[in-house]
């Protein structure tokens, strides 16, 4: 298993725009042999500042193996909905991790 955890920066005003890319895109994962583990909006209450910016999202995906997750990312079905997620992500940070 390959877990890949991505901080995700939303445009203000552009939440509406990420949901539809999310609408379509989550779905896909399951197809590349992935798990959306969870999908979390951290709260001003519940984040604890530090040094960088709260996300508007954080998800925790697991593929079964990088080439899963790379296929996915080059699924054609999901390349024609990328420029909603151009339109609505400022920038995200995407960590790559196993289980220890």
């Amino acid at each position: 298993m390959i877990y890949w955890t991505q901080l995700i920066y939303v445009r203000e005003g552009q939440e509406e725009v990420f949901h539809q890319f999310e609408d379509v895109v989550i779905p896909l994962i399951e197809t590349y042999n992935g798990r959306l583990l969870f999908r979390i909006r951290p709260t001003e209450d519940s984040y604890i500042g530090q040094p960088i910016e709260k996300p508007y999202e954080v998800h925790l995906v697991e593929f079964d193996t990088e080439q899963d997750f790379i296929a996915f990312s080059h699924d054609e079905s999901r390349k024609q909905f990328l420029p909603l997620k151009e339109q609505s992500v400022e920038t995200s940070i995407l960590i790559q991790g196993v289980r220890l």
